[in-house]
């Protein structure tokens, strides 16, 4: 009787807190503070509709678990914030619901932080139905979080997180004290989306704490997520703490892996990696121990070694929390790999990464491939791998080590791989001595059959892109805007369209045939330059400047255009925008000609990035200098001017100095760039100006392939192309015809075919 009348009581107190909760209605951050400083269990805060700018919040208010206090704004697409502003919650069961973030930046500060001090951490607090677009530092290295968890048991769910441009993690997990470990956070139903290459480190989607946390224990649930086209960096999650679950996930066409970097215990399971055979999608990436990969589906997915479709580690002998521990006990078993690249089995070998994996367990997975002579490659000794019941297609060529058989592999669809019952082998055993070892993970039902298990799974993996993850409400606004032609005759009109157009694309076609710049002229939108004259326009620019500087956000494309530069003396004739900005710039030039220019025709600032460098079916003839410079960035931090720089099917004649000097330093293996092709092009009568100057200069380059490109009497007795790596690369000679010309000086990441 007397459990009873406390029961009748507790339900009582809960109905009456219910009865009284209050609505409260907000105009601005000062009213919503006090409200939250009055508010008790099961109140609902109100924030009306606006423009919230240059709000810095916080939030300290206490709920219950039975009657949380809710901060909704009065309709999501009519409310934002705007400016510097920012969101702090240091208090329990709190439960934002509907905010937006948009057309400002935070500083070094979180955008949203489970923390209003030091000691005030927020526990079992929700962010939900949310947005943060675009809310970017100004500048390119201004590193910061856009949303940092600390405390307990606190979740982010179906909120939309897109086109974070700056340097920082996007969502980090912070473990620094015993207050925010175990912490059992939920990252679910959320769409992280379209994070362009940044050129640099610290570009993760999302990172569960850092290296000096390895031995703690997170317990951080990421779940049913949607990861679309996530670049930022080879890592899209990286893992350095223990613990965590990675489940359900879709990553769609991501440059990048879900990264077990440290900690033990890590469990990544019934994920959809999407490459679709978009270059450097990845898949897995494993390190440490006791780390399991069960039951994913890879399809398309074209990564190569860290980025693999699978990358099993080599680690460091005795080595430091910040490097690569030995990768033991690890499982990876009942996942379908279907024309993914080659896995890697003791990737990063080399003289420090020298301890190959031990105890690692490969069991029932499945691999069709018809694209590749290979489905693994090995780096290391593999004795510390036992592989068993893997299973590959019957058309590849690839000698099998013991434990991979090949088989009749129908792919009927994209959804599931067929096999008949008469390959699969029994791996009762590996399976029965695995669930002994692990009795923590006896849930994990580990199946006999071979492959990916579920294609109802798959299809739900699938929905998430449509209606399962992110916001109901927002919609990204369009900046498609059509381009304005106009035809310029001198210098004077050509400085004032690009001032009367401001922020418009143009096409602007130059009538007249010689322009006298008095100035450098910045280009602040989307600018083709082109011409219908066939004889070349003169171009006379004085000393001291550059002439077009491209500006952040900006692109310039010169095609179908003649230029004699004999006369113009500016330092160079293209430079990038200096600021540090954080949008990019691209660059294209077609079917071109430059004649007698003495100096630098393309200059890469210092922290500037281009996307894309684009030069095809063009000439540069009789002059000297540097024509493609890209040298300034020095720091030992791996960052460089350009993602992807394409030269083809041009002519170069008659130059004395440097094509490209093109320069990442330092020893970051984080990003997938620069990526260089130089194919097609003449190279002829190319001389030096100083010896220690090779024509085409790679230092720290991650790709390059020089294919089908003539040299004739290019840099004689002295080094025509210099490759110089500090850390591993891919580069490629293919077709090439050398006469009377230079050193090619290789090193060991260079592969001639």
């Amino acid at each position: 009787m007397k459990k009873l009348s406390i029961l009748f009581c507790f339900f009582l107190f809960i109905s009456l807190t219910k009865l009284q909760a209050k609505t409260w209605t907000v105009t601005n951050a000062a009213a919503l503070m006090q409200a939250d400083k009055n508010a008790l269990p099961g109140d609902l805060i109100l924030l009306q509709k606006g423009d919230w700018i240059n709000a810095k919040i916080q939030l300290n208010a206490l709920g219950t678990a039975d009657a949380p206090i809710t901060y909704r704004v009065e309709s999501p697409s009519l409310v934002w914030f705007s400016g510097q502003s920012s969101l702090s919650i240091g208090g329990s069961w709190l439960v934002i619901d509907g905010w937006h973030f948009k057309d400002g930046y935070a500083g070094k500060k979180a955008i949203m932080s489970f923390r209003s001090s030091i000691t005030q951490l927020a526990n079992h607090c929700r962010i939900t139905n949310s947005v943060i677009d675009g809310f970017n530092n100004p500048k390119r290295m201004d590193e910061n979080y856009w949303v940092e968890l600390h405390g307990r048991n606190n979740r982010i769910d179906h909120c939309q997180f897109r086109d974070k441009q700056n340097m920082g993690v996007l969502l980090a997990v912070i473990l620094d004290t015993d207050l925010s470990r175990q912490n059992f956070h939920s990252i679910d139903h959320n769409h992280f989306g379209f994070r362009i290459p940044l050129a640099s480190n610290t570009g993760e989607m999302i990172r569960v704490g850092v290296s000096e946390h390895c031995e703690f224990n997170s317990n951080t649930q990421i779940t049913d997520n949607y990861f679309d086209n996530c670049d930022g960096e080879t890592e899209i999650i990286s893992i350095k703490s223990g613990a965590n679950t990675i489940r359900g996930n879709l990553f769609k066409e991501c440059q990048g892996s879900v990264v077990l970097r440290h900690g033990n215990k890590n469990l990544v399971m019934d994920n959809l990696f999407l490459g679709n055979g978009k270059i450097g999608t990845g898949g897995v990436r494993i390190i440490n121990e006791g780390n399991w990969v069960l039951n994913n589906f890879f399809y398309k997915c074209r990564g190569e070694g860290f980025r693999a479709p699978l990358c099993i580690m080599n680690g460091v002998p005795n080595s430091p929390a910040i490097r690569y521990l030995p990768v033991k006990d690890a499982l990876v078993a009942n996942n379908s790999f279907v024309d993914c690249a080659p896995m890697g089995f003791c990737e990063g070998s080399d003289t420090e990464r020298s301890q190959a994996p031990a105890n690692v367990l490969m069991v029932n997975n499945l691999v069709l491939n018809k694209t590749d002579k290979s489905v693994y490659l090995i780096f290391d000794k593999i004795n510390g791998i036992h592989f068993s019941g893997n299973l590959v297609n019957n058309q590849q060529t690839q000698t099998l080590t013991a434990g991979f058989a090949k088989a009749n592999l129908i792919n009927s669809n994209i959804d599931s791989i067929s096999v008949s019952k008469e390959w699969y082998v029994n791996t009762n055993h590996w399976i029965d001595s695995i669930g002994k070892a692990n009795p923590e993970r006896s849930e994990l039902a580990l199946n006999n059959k071979p492959g990916f298990s579920s294609t109802k799974l798959l299809t739900k993996l699938r929905l998430l892109a449509k209606e399962g993850t992110g916001t109901n409400w927002f919609i990204p606004k369009s900046t498609s805007i059509m381009a304005k032609t106009v035809d310029c005759a001198d210098s004077k009109s050509f400085v004032q369209i690009l001032e009367q157009h401001k922020g418009t694309p143009l096409i602007i076609n130059l009538t007249g045939s010689k322009y006298q710049f008095e100035q450098s002229v910045n280009i602040t939108s989307n600018l083709i330059l082109t011409s219908r004259q066939t004889t070349p326009i003169q171009i006379i620019a004085a000393k001291n400047f550059f002439l077009f500087q491209i500006m952040s956000g900006s692109t310039l494309a010169i095609s179908k255009l003649s230029f004699d530069l004999s006369n113009m003396q500016a330092n160079s004739f293209i430079s990038l925008d200096s600021s540090g900005s954080v949008k990019h710039v691209s660059f294209t030039m077609n079917q071109s000609k430059v004649f007698n220019y003495n100096g630098i025709f393309f200059d890469a600032t210092k922290t500037s990035v281009a996307d894309s460098i684009f030069i095809t079916q063009s000439s540069f003839e009789q002059g000297s200098g540097i024509l493609f410079k890209m040298d300034q960035e020095l720091g030992k931090k791996g960052y460089y001017n350009v993602e992807q720089l394409t030269i083809s099917n041009n002519q170069f004649k008659d130059y004395k100095g440097q094509v490209l000097d093109l320069i990442r330093t330092g020893n970051d293996e984080s990003t997938m760039g620069p990526i260089v092709k130089i194919a097609n092009n003449s190279f002829s009568n190319m001389q030096s100006i100083a010896t220690d100057k090779p024509m085409i200069h790679f230092a720290g380059v991650q790709k390059t392939l020089l294919e089908n490109n003539r040299f004739t009497n290019c840099h004689q007795g002295q080094t025509m192309i210099l490759y110089q790596d500090e850390v591993k690369a891919a580069h490629r000679l293919k077709g090439n015809q050398t006469t009377a010309s230079g050193l090619i000086q290789t090193n060991k990441f260079l592969v001639k075919e």
